[in-house]
């Protein structure tokens, strides 16, 4: 093991990540291998032990509650006797005065402009290339490929014209209720072209203008015969294209062969919930993809339909204002990166004792670094900035502890002072509890703060986990410490300054194929006072970018401000279920949904290396999965075997009939593996010797040891196991 490491001062590091930062990473920087790594070393020496503290303090909270649970068994939770308790063990911190942030130096993606944001696995080159190039992406496509528009040759091959029009004609309706024409309808119209500095738009001998002609801004080509017209609404832009000769335009009197919808305004690249990486070799993936988009020079070449292709960074979009100046439109969306939290160590680099790395210090560092390139270029960031998301955080000590390593990570590397933006997940209970307090200590680098439904839940039933059994997972959302929870969010980041300086995000759409639903249903977010709201794919940021039309929500969030808050009382409301009389078939139902998720997720995770995946469920509709989906189905059906509800037998049994399910539905999977081997491997031809299986289970019977409730130390541990099988 020893002969895959370099010693470095106190460190020892794997060779092929010390080359990777020295060769690659640091190339072109004003900063020496020498510097960075002294640096490095003194800096992690230093909080590595600070970091141990604030996890055990987390255990030791813990257990506190636990047994608090425990002595007040078979009694009613009365509130104000739980809140005392909490406060007097730490859990619960006092609030203080009120304030606004103070983050400077924001680009308008985050401060200015209301729209969807992309959360892109950073270990996929490809994924992550067509998410930072989806700031722009047909409507046409996304409407005409989704379920949007239903008709017979919904995914078919074979292109339908009558689809062609319901896809036109819905785009003309959406403009005619958000970009309306003085005197006509989009419908039938017979030209579009640029005079005296406005859009004139013609149908039947007669010239039109937009009702409101600010939301003309531009076009490209010639003014008589415009190739595209630049429209805006909202903050956000609409490209049409007018090309008479496309084949999309074939039925289209005014030319239109398509309208390019502004998508993605900003992207997380992840290296936390929708990756597996594990060790040195696929860190590295993570942060050569990552420095790649910092460079620009990231690139892919793949085949596709028998054809050789290569996929690159997209460059700005150029066009001539109204005015007649030649101005531009970023290409591609703002580009933020997930480090991962306080829990995880990494063998990667030892430390002077021999003990793993702290894996979010030396992600800190690492993408910092990386990102040191674009503030030369400043194409990502116009502002100078750094954009660090920061999840599972519990409460304002451990956000003290963030600030403190972007202290550290900006002194080594010669930054100026809070150069390093941070997002904060609000997605542990602790956090919820004491956002206000959260926000506080983070108030002049915070630039986002997100509610995570899947993990939030997870951590509501580990904390609370023997209070009693939780409620279905379905009836979660309706219980009321989500909507308290949801509703605290917005009104503290609206509270301390966040409208028109920071994000204010919703949680994930989960079913990438259902977009006719993730209309009708995810315009809510905007409604709620959300700025921003996660989405898994192009197609569907784009489609979800119609909401920010609709919607302004910069308006709402005004009228949101003066809603009495959230209560704290109903924040901290355990989701139990009271004498639940379900019927054998209702628990086995619950638990097979469950566990059929769970295992179709950690067979890929395992035995694939894929963090994020779109997993059928027992209806076979496609749902992406990631660990925090994860954490709440081991969590609950851990629960549900804690208090009785089921019994390890029970469970383990419906995990071997769902395996079979996930296997059949897997058989076509090829399944390619880094070492060169292909073929899905079946868990349910030898459950005992399944490393995938056993860590399922683990997550389980094991989910109630597990810290927070967290899935990653079974997750790294078995597919550690299952790479050395393979090499």
């Amino acid at each position: 093991m020893t002969d895959n490491y370099q010693n470095i001062n106190n460190l020892k590091i794997s060779k092929n990540l010390l080359e990777f930062v020295n060769n690659e990473l640091l190339k072109d920087l004003n900063i020496s291998a020498d510097k960075f790594w002294s640096g490095f070393d003194k800096t992690v020496h230093e909080l590595a032990p600070k970091n141990k503290k604030l996890l055990k303090i987390r255990e030791e909270l813990q257990k506190k509650i636990n047994e608090w649970h425990i002595k007040n068994k078979g009694k009613e939770i009365k509130i104000n006797e739980y809140k005392k308790f909490l406060k007097e063990i730490g859990y619960l911190k006092d609030e203080g005065l009120d304030f606004k942030i103070e983050t400077e130096n924001v680009d308008d993606e985050i401060a200015k402009i209301a729209g969807p944001q992309l959360v892109v696995p950073i270990m996929n080159a490809r994924y992550a290339l067509n998410a930072a190039n989806a700031r722009w992406v047909s409507l046409y496509d996304s409407l005409y490929g989704t379920n949007v528009i239903e008709s017979e040759e919904g995914g078919s091959e074979r292109y339908d014209p009558n689809r062609g029009q319901e896809v036109i004609k819905y785009v003309r309706e959406f403009f005619d209720k958000f970009i309306p024409i003085d005197g006509t309808s989009w419908k039938n119209i017979a030209s579009l072209k640029v005079k005296d500095k406005d859009l004139i738009i013609s149908k039947d001998d007669y010239d039109y203008k937009l009702k409101d002609t600010n939301k003309f801004v531009g076009h490209r080509g010639d003014s008589n015969k415009p190739e595209a017209i630049i429209l805006k609404n909202n903050n956000l832009h609409f490209e049409i294209i007018i090309n008479p000769k496309a084949f999309s335009a074939a039925h289209d009197i005014a030319g239109i062969s398509d309208v390019i919808v502004e998508s993605a305004i900003s992207t997380i690249c992840d290296n936390e919930d929708s990756v597996a990486a594990v060790d040195a070799e696929d860190k590295i993936v993570c942060y050569r993809n990552w420095l790649g988009l910092m460079k620009g020079d990231l690139k892919i070449q793949f085949e596709k339909n028998g054809k050789n292709l290569e996929r690159k960074l997209n460059p700005d979009r150029s066009y001539i204002s109204k005015d007649g100046k030649g101005l531009k439109l970023h290409g591609r969306s703002l580009l933020l990166i997930r480090n991962v939290g306080h829990l995880m160590t990494n063998s990667s680099i030892l430390l002077k004792d021999g003990s793993e790395v702290p894996e979010g210090i030396m992600d800190a560092f690492i993408t910092t670094a990386a990102a040191l390139h674009d503030l030369k270029r400043k194409k990502n960031s116009r502002t100078g900035s750094i954009y660090i998301v920061k999840p599972k955080m519990h409460g304002p000590d451990e956000c003290v502890f963030t600030d403190l390593i972007f202290s550290k990570v900006e002194e080594t590397l010669k930054l100026k002072p809070n150069t390093i933006k941070v997002g904060l997940m609000d997605e542990e209970r602790r956090t919820s509890a004491n956002l206000k307090e959260c926000i506080r200590v983070l108030s002049k680098r915070i630039v986002f703060q997100n509610t995570g439904f899947l993990d939030r839940t997870g951590d509501e039933m580990h904390t609370s986990m023997e209070a009693g059994p939780m409620i279905k997972k379905g009836d979660m959302k309706s219980s009321k410490w989500i909507e308290a929870y949801e509703n605290n969010n917005v009104d503290l980041g609206l509270k301390c300054g966040f409208s028109g300086k920071a994000q204010i995000g919703k949680g994930m759409w989960a079913a990438p194929d259902e977009m006719k639903k993730m209309i009708e249903e995810k315009i809510s977010h905007l409604k709620a006072g959300a700025n921003c709201a996660w989405v898994p794919s192009p197609t569907a940021a784009s489609l979800h970018a119609l909401h920010y039309h609709q919607v302004d929500v910069f308006d709402i969030q005004k009228k949101l401000k003066s809603r009495p808050q959230a209560k704290l009382d109903d924040l901290l409301t355990i989701p139990i279920a009271n004498r639940p009389n379900w019927s054998v078939e209702e628990i086995n139902k619950e638990i097979s949904n469950s566990a059929q998720t769970l295992l179709g997720y950690v067979v890929r995770w395992i035995d694939q290396g894929v963090g994020c995946s779109k997993v059928p469920d027992i209806n076979n509709i496609g749902l992406m999965e990631d660990r925090a989906t994860l954490r709440i189905s081991s969590q609950h059906i851990a629960n549900w075997i804690h208090h009785g509800i089921t019994t390890k037998i029970q469970v383990t049994e419906i995990m071997k009939e769902m395996a079979k399910i996930v296997d059949k539905q897997n058989e076509n999977d090829p399944a390619h593996y880094r070492s060169g081997r292909s073929g899905y491997i079946k868990m349910s031809d030898d459950f005992e010797n399944s490393i995938a299986f056993k860590t399922a289970c683990d997550l389980i019977f094991k989910g109630k040891e597990q810290p927070s409730g967290y899935t990653e130390p079974l997750l790294h541990l078995n597919r550690l196991e299952k790479k050395a099988n393979q090499n």
